[in-house]
């Protein structure tokens, strides 16, 4: 895989590429990856790599599976040390840590002699192979199959955090329809999109989803974009506008001349921008497929030399294939390979309980290094939904006048600012007549005996009136009272109540740069910018300029940093995928959004970004931790290995003993808790 030119660290590759045991995804592309014990496998789930991972995937069926393997194994253990301990025949020991061996190891072995066959003899399996079986040899029958079970058990656990990584983006986002209503020979009938020709005319009723890019012929009608440029207020379209194929039509029929073919739409483009940006990543040179590379040829090469050297010069053969095998036994790198995956299990289930679901541990460590973090605004930072912000009645009115005569006059309309006033006025009855909608201008009617209109700067204007401008942000709906002004009514979507805190505290964390990127009007964009003190915005942006913005932004990030995008709609999907760690707010967001994304936040609350990066930060601290103190120790035990001076029991412990408190290590990112900012 090549490097993007601007973006030189490399990230673990999840959408269609490879998960964190290096598994092969069902993606039509293929790719050559590599896995943590070093070997290249390409993508073919009938080749053995040698590194002891079940590829494909670990289903619900097989986790259960080896969990009944482990128990049984467990069993057997337990009771051959009983024997051992009770000094019974080698008839009654043997065969109990003979059938747990069985029992846990048959898979290891067997991918270890199939690596050896595809040429990848210095698996994790080969070496966990020889490492054990060494044990066996040495009669040392407990510590040979304690070796196997437990580093069973570790994979069991680290298969348990990685089942719910995401290996590809699942389903094609669903917005573009199935059908459209195309006119011709003067009827009207229902086609495939793909079918409809540039120039045809379609019509799309109220509720359905545009298929097709156009131009409006006939019709008015309020349109939800939220799923093209993420803007919560619906746009009002009428005759000679461009409609985008994607938009919802709330309240009025359309006849629209089509203008792109539906390869060529905006939702179709969409579409490949997810694909697209998913493609774009890289996979990551984790520090394990590196260590391992290197360390477990070196080891069996070295063990190799001490049986085979010395005993040239001595003869004494016996005594040194002993600390050979010794030697093998200290090398086992159980500690590294179950007690780092199990921090970063630690760390997902941390993450999970906080409320936040992490698609694999790859996205955990890219949090750690967040330099920049990118938001959408609606249902992002903001609430998503329209509410009244501030009444605003002209001389004379009251607000409550105001609110309540608008109310009566929107009773009877559907559109989301009618139903924002209906839910901020107090529930009185009140007679409501002749009530009129005025296509692209709002509403009259005559509420208890007073004539009222609520509406735009347009149907003030068509009434003769004027109306001063209100300082506030957001859409206005201006309201006239019998002919005269009578005030306005501002409606706009709410910050949400952490989205401060979050930003703050981010900062805290060493995020250096937090950007918001959205589809809504440059004025509305910048206030929320501004009341969060962010470092930067872009507003009016359609997807494909989103991950222009994304892709600039990149262009000036530091080497080893990583960016986030927090995001809802399924206008982020693309954005999403492209992130390093697509962030999706999950009790607004699409289902697209949420396949396309790294990490899922049910809650809604950007708060609990503050709790992934901690956990991410805390995480990577304890891996690192374990990394040195295993290595350090493992380097002090080969040596007293190599001399003679260490025997098997002291092997054993270089051995199950390091990985046991690496393991009791990496559980503290069990008890990570959030921290009051």
């Amino acid at each position: 895989m090549e490097h993007e030119p601007h973006h030189e660290h490399e990230h673990e590759h999840e959408h269609g590429k490879c998960c964190e045991h290096g598994e092969c995804c069902r993606h039509e592309h293929e790719h050559e990856h590599e896995h943590d014990c070093g070997c290249e496998h390409h993508h073919d789930h009938g080749d053995g790599c040698g590194c002891g991972h079940e590829h494909g995937g670990h289903e619900e069926g097989e986790n259960r599976t080896m969990l009944i393997r482990l128990i049984i194994g467990a069993v057997l253990f337990i009771g051959g040390m009983v024997a051992h301990f009770l000094n019974a025949p080698l008839y009654v020991e043997l065969p109990l840590f003979l059938a747990c061996y069985a029992v846990v190891a048959y898979d290891v072995v067997w991918n270890a002699i199939r690596g050896i066959i595809h040429g990848n003899v210095f698996g994790e399996a080969f070496l966990m192979t020889i490492a054990s079986v060494g044990a066996f040899v040495l009669g040392e029958y407990p510590e040979g199959a304690a070796v196997m079970l437990l580093y069973q058990l570790g994979e069991w656990l680290t298969d348990l955090a990685l089942d719910r990584s995401q290996d590809s983006i699942r389903a094609i986002l669903d917005i573009r329809p199935d059908t459209a209503n195309v006119v011709r020979n003067g009827e009207t009938m229902t086609v495939s999109p793909a079918e409809v020709e540039i120039g045809e005319t379609i019509v799309i009723r109220p509720g359905e989803r545009v298929p097709l890019d156009g131009v409006i012929l006939s019709g008015v009608s309020a349109l939800d974009t939220r799923a093209l440029t993420g803007e919560s207020v619906p746009r009002t379209s009428m005759e000679g506008d461009t409609v985008l194929s994607g938009c919802i039509v709330l309240d009025g029929a359309l006849t629209v001349r089509v203008e792109k073919s539906f390869g060529e739409s905006t939702a179709s483009k969409i579409i490949r921008l997810v694909e697209d940006a998913a493609d774009r990543k890289t996979p990551a040179e984790r520090f394990i497929t590196k260590f391992a590379r290197v360390y477990t040829p070196a080891v069996v090469g070295a063990a190799v030399l001490l049986a085979v050297v010395p005993s040239l010069f001595t003869g004494n053969w016996a005594e040194w294939i002993h600390r050979a095998l010794t030697f093998l036994v200290i090398s086992c790198p159980c500690a590294l390979v179950i007690s780092i995956p199990l921090a970063v299990f630690g760390g997902l289930g941390a993450a999970s309980r906080a409320g936040v679901l992490i698609k694999g541990g790859n996205f955990l460590e890219a949090l750690n290094k967040a330099h920049t973090v990118v938001y959408d605004k609606t249902g992002t930072l903001t609430e998503g939904s329209f509410s009244v912000r501030e009444v605003l009645p002209a001389h004379g009115f009251t607000k409550e006048t105001v609110l309540r005569l608008a109310a009566g006059a929107e009773s009877f309309s559907t559109h989301p600012i009618a139903r924002s006033i209906l839910e901020a006025a107090d529930e009185t009855e009140q007679s409501v007549s002749d009530a009129h909608t005025i296509s692209g201008k709002g509403v009259t009617a005559t509420v208890d005996g007073r004539a009222v209109a609520v509406g735009n700067a347009k149907l003030m204007t068509d009434l003769g009136l004027s109306m001063p401008e209100p300082a506030s942000v957001g859409t206005v709906a201006y309201v006239a009272v019998d002919g005269a002004y009578a005030g306005c009514i501002v409606i706009a979507d709410a910050l949400k109540a952490d989205s401060r805190e979050t930003v703050e505290t981010l900062r805290t964390l060493g995020v250096q740069r937090q950007i918001m990127l959205t589809g809504d009007a440059k004025a509305v964009g910048e206030a929320v910018a501004k009341e969060l003190s962010l470092d930067g915005v872009s507003t009016e942006l359609l997807p494909d300029q989103k991950l222009a913005e994304i892709e600039r932004l990149y262009a000036t990030m530091p080497k080893g940093g990583t960016l986030l995008f927090v995001g809802d709609g399924i206008n982020d999907a693309p954005v999403l995928a492209r992130a390093d760690v697509g962030v999706a707010m999950g009790g607004l967001g699409s289902d697209a959004a949420i396949e396309a994304a790294d990490a899922i936040i049910p809650a809604d609350a950007p708060s609990k970004l503050i709790d992934a990066i901690r956990i991410a930060k805390k995480t990577h601290r304890i891996t690192i931790e374990n990394i040195v103190f295993a290595l350090g120790v493992k380097a002090i035990f080969l040596a007293l290995g190599a001399f003679g001076i260490a025997n098997l029991w002291i092997a054993v412990f270089g051995d199950v003993g390091v990985m046991l408190l690496a393991v009791l290590n990496a559980l503290r990112t069990l008890k990570t808790t959030r921290k009051t900012a």
